[in-house]
């Protein structure tokens, strides 16, 4: 059935009974590309007869569609014509697996960070009215999206606006650790009620059975039942008393329910919610027992769970050294924001669960909570990828950095990620962090030197302190070593040399090491494991000894390391030549994270280049 599918209006031509079959179909393109490429699983298959109703019912693109927490978009992308592409998915030069604009007119508005979805169709809706136009808008919320707090903004403004605007939530009952927070629970209320649900159906039967009135007036008289048993049932109705009506909940597996809810709503004139349920990995049985674990596979073609491809990863042992940190100090606590797995945090929260704290996505209350328990006394660990710290800059500035409370982020999936693409690569934070007053910010160049680091910032520095690590293996970590205390903003010499000096940050330590093997080259090499402060005498002592500087960081060079050096440097009236390697003023795509690193030319390959060049013209000053 779905050869038969290039797009949306193709979809439409068949005949209802069609359906089911292109849904199965559509579940096992994903399912045979997934397996075998890598991506997200368990959250696409549950959103596959969502997104064929959506697109039956509504005249997209011309209607737009506007996805959150881009991947649940898998199954969208194969109807509006990517089919033949989708094995291709999150790799290089292939389609992405998130909405992208320029990849197609149906993806009408960018996704990967979540809860944005309605505040950008409450955005288009406004630009519709304002120019006269008559589409519809519609955007699909959930997988956790709706812990978020821009998406409670968002609700809050939807509920004033005079026209059309359909948000549908999508309820899986999780988002990619378990969902927390106050709206989850009251959803799952509504759902779960008995009485509601059978006093609901008794309501709408009687209405087609009682004589004598006309049949619009009982449907009027039982709506209005029905919104007194919601409120008695549910208080505070969430959505109705923001203004926005709302429906359900309805079977996001019945396509029979959602095709008549659909089409019953696409011509209403105000913002309603319509509340689906739909269950995570459905298709794949192993993935519908256990969602959280088949989140997303490897790509190694068994449909297994993805795995660190070479043990043990930055994320792990981020966990076991939180652990060991917790044990050792009772006032040691963790916070993250939705993603206990992917951090590392789950050994910490099975076991010390009353010093583990989830806030759900929701990075700015994670990060001025953890300022209330650092002012009381506490020792919080901050938990974060790189890419989702951004969405609490003021935070980080307003209630931590100038109240210098001691707070230590953790920021994962720094630099390069990979697949995931420009939405996902953690490369600001070096530029972003490095100019907060106060803030200490360090980069590892192993699992060891994490241990010590974290250690640190929990013990030795008086303010916030901030660690980032890649998605990648550690190199060298041993569990049976304690931490120790490192000198706040001091470097390491690797290696001595004098042809020139290369200052190598956290992940390009080991690359640069590499890079010096392979060529013989005779240069210093340093571990520049403080970004934020610098080493001041290491500073000074290379305006002495060297003529050429070259600073290496997975990171932005516009306001990151090499910036800071430059600037450091040129106080110190440097008259020597500096090259910075680094990621450029430009977003970085998906892809293979080594093939991306060779070509931002910051592999060992490419380094080796770079500085064999430099070195050619280097003369060293006596």
């Amino acid at each position: 059935m779905l050869e038969r599918v290039d797009s949306p209006h193709d979809l439409r031509q068949l005949d209802r009974t069609e359906l089911s079959s292109l849904c199965d179909d559509i579940r096992q393109n994903i399912i045979n590309v997934v397996e075998e490429k890598g991506g997200h699983f368990s959250s696409p298959l549950g959103v596959v007869d969502l997104t064929v109703a959506l697109h039956r019912v509504f005249d997209t693109p011309k209607d737009l569609l506007i996805w959150d927490v881009g991947h649940q978009c898998y199954p969208h992308k194969i109807i509006t014509g990517r089919r033949d592409s989708f094995d291709t998915l999150r790799q290089g030069d292939g389609i992405s697996g998130f909405c992208k604009r320029d990849e197609s007119e149906y993806d009408v508005f960018g996704a990967g960070h979540a809860s944005t979805s309605i505040s950008a169709a409450l955005g288009m809706a406004r630009a519709r009215d304002l120019k006269g136009e008559k589409h519809r808008i519609v955007a699909v919320i959930g997988d956790g999206a709706m812990t978020g707090g821009l998406a409670y903004e968002g609700l809050n403004n939807a509920g004033v606006l005079p026209s059309q605007l359909l948000l549908v939530v999508n309820d899986n009952k999780m988002s990619i650790s378990h969902t927390v927070g106050a709206l989850s629970h009251y959803l799952t209320k509504v759902v779960t009620n008995p009485l509601y649900n059978r006093v609901r159906d008794k309501i709408w039967e009687l209405t087609g059975i009682l004589p004598g009135i006309p049949k619009k007036v009982l449907r009027r008289i039982a709506h209005t039942i029905q919104e007194g048993l919601k409120h008695f049932l549910v208080p505070g109705m969430i959505f109705e008393e923001l203004g926005i009506r709302y429906f359900g909940p309805i079977d996001g597996h019945n396509m029979d329910e959602m095709l008549e809810a659909f089409q019953n709503l696409k011509g209403v004139s105000y913002p309603a919610v319509v509340h689906v349920l739909t269950r995570k990995g459905i298709g794949k049985e192993k993935a519908e027992a256990d969602p959280l674990k088949y989140y997303s596979l490897s790509g190694n073609g068994d449909g297994q769970a993805k795995e660190p491809s070479i043990a043990p990863g930055y994320s792990k042992v981020f966990g076991s050294i939180a652990c060991q940190l917790a044990e050792e100090d009772e006032d040691v606590v963790s916070v993250v924001a939705a993603m206990r797995e992917g951090t590392g945090l789950v050994p910490f929260a099975e076991k010390y669960p009353d010093r583990f704290f989830d806030s759900g996505i929701a990075e700015g209350h994670t990060v001025t909570f953890a300022g209330g328990l650092a002012a009381s006394g506490l020792k919080p660990i901050v938990a974060i990828y790189s890419t989702f710290l951004q969405r609490s800059y003021d935070m980080i500035i307003h209630d931590i950095a100038l109240q210098k409370l001691p707070v230590l982020f953790c920021l994962d999936r720094a630099g390069v990620v990979g697949p995931d693409g420009p939405t996902h690569h953690g490369v600001f934070d070096l530029s972003f962090l490095r100019l907060i007053p106060g803030m200490a910010l360090a980069a590892p160049k192993d699992g060891n030197e994490l241990r010590d680091l974290m250690y640190t910032g929990l013990n030795h520095w008086q303010g916030p302190f901030a660690v980032r690590y890649p998605k990648a293996s550690s190199m060298v970590f041993d569990e049976s070593l304690a931490p120790k205390a490192v000198e706040v903003g001091t470097w390491e010499v690797l290696k001595e040399g004098s042809d020139l000096i290369v200052l190598a940050v956290g992940s390009m330590v080991i690359e640069a090491r590499d890079a010096l093997e392979k060529q013989n080259m005779d240069f210093q090499l340093v571990n520049a494991r403080f970004v934020k402060p610098l080493d001041e005498r290491m500073l000074d002592e290379i305006c002495e000894q060297f003529s050429t500087v070259v600073t290496i960081e997975e990171g932005s060079l516009e306001g990151g390391f090499g910036s800071a050096v430059m600037s450091a440097l040129s106080k110190r009236n440097f008259i020597g030549k500096v090259r910075q390697l680094g990621i450029p003023d430009e977003f970085v795509e998906h892809g293979d994270r080594r093939r991306l690193l060779n070509d931002l030319g910051l592999t060992a390959e490419k380094i080796a280049e770079t500085v064999s060049e430099l070195a050619a013209s280097v003369s060293t000053i006596p």
